[in-house]
């Protein structure tokens, strides 16, 4: 019996940071081995909003790329591929927003946050067509390939909702089968910024997976910490800790390390500098392998490229038999 089909995928806007490895790729790990996984690399997707600065799209789809790869996603046992090399969702995607109401993206939660946030950073934001259409893209991406199954944070759950309502709308109009998909949800913790703030990478508040031992330590010690606790010699409380107890709370999970953290901070024994170090020490050790492995496809450019190939040759057979299906029912051949 054939392994149940996940399909998730990632704007490819720069290099990723902490939150994406816990957030995401850690669960893509595990997923791997259990499902059949076909990742992305959604370069239309990241131009919905930055359409007017793709002077280094083609270097962040690579950086994503080495980040994936040194992060454990295997192309051996998943599908990696670049979105703009499978024409078929881009087909699937006008067909699919000839029959689906404008009212259904509009009232998408996920889609007003995002205006939220780029008018945050920019002052002002044109709503193009792509961006307004930007959950049925997602839903050609995820009907493209007929997938069971996307992971994703909560906060994504609603693309999950209208895709799963543009499929069932196709199906019940044409009198096709094609799967409804669902969301697959993790329980990881999601890791705040070093200010406190969601991470993310136009903040400067996030550690990258390709920082340098150095870069990391030096973020860490901006960390914000208890703010109550004034001096070294303070007794702290790390209900109290913002930012840097959290970090320790993931990294150290399930050792004697977090509790020895607690007791030396309650006990003043240690100081907050003293915590960010010993913090920095156990996340340079956490980064090591990946840093290594990362700079293993730095000077093997090729090698991306053929990675990137196979997939969308893979992603691309399975694609075409899905479109096939769809032309016969719309008639459109």
């Amino acid at each position: 019996m054939a392994n149940k089909v996940v399909m998730s995928g990632m704007r490819p806007t720069g290099k990723l940071h902490l939150g994406h490895y816990l957030g995401v790729l850690t669960n893509w790990k595990k997923l791997q081995e259990q499902y059949d996984c076909y990742f992305s690399i959604a370069n239309w997707h990241a131009l919905t909003t930055n359409y007017n600065n793709v002077s280094n799209l083609q270097d962040n789809v690579y950086e994503v790329l080495k980040d994936w790869l040194a992060s454990g996603i295997d192309p051996n046992k998943s599908t990696i591929f670049l979105q703009s090399m499978l024409p078929e969702v881009a087909i699937l995607h006008v067909y699919l927003s000839m029959m689906c109401p404008h009212n259904w993206v509009e009232r998408d939660p996920t889609l007003k946050d995002m205006v939220k946030i780029i008018k945050s950073k920019e002052g002002q934001i044109e709503a193009t067509y792509g961006l307004i259409g930007y959950p049925v893209l997602m839903c050609s991406d995820i009907m493209s390939l007929n997938a069971d199954y996307v992971p994703v944070g909560k906060d994504q759950l609603p693309h999950i909702e209208i895709a799963r309502d543009i499929v069932r709308r196709f199906n019940n109009l044409y009198g096709t089968d094609f799967t409804e998909p669902k969301g697959l949800l993790n329980d990881v913790k999601l890791l705040a910024g070093l200010d406190g703030n969601k991470m993310g990478k136009s903040f400067n508040n996030d550690i990258k997976l390709s920082d340098t031992p150095e870069e990391t330590t030096k973020k860490i010690m901006t960390g914000i910490t208890d703010r109550n606790r004034i001096r070294k010699d303070d007794k702290g409380d790390p209900n109290n800790c913002e930012v840097i107890y959290k970090y320790w709370e993931i990294f150290a999970s399930g050792t004697p390390k977090l509790q020895e953290i607690q007791d030396a901070c309650r006990g003043a024994e240690i100081g907050c500098m003293q915590c960010k170090r010993m913090l920095a020490e156990l996340v340079n050790n956490e980064l090591a392998p990946i840093r290594d492995k990362r700079a293993e496809y730095e000077n093997n450019p090729d090698v991306l490229k053929d990675i990137l190939k196979e997939g969308a040759k893979k992603a691309g057979e399975r694609a075409k038999t899905v479109m096939e299906k769809v032309e016969l029912a719309i008639k459109s051949f």
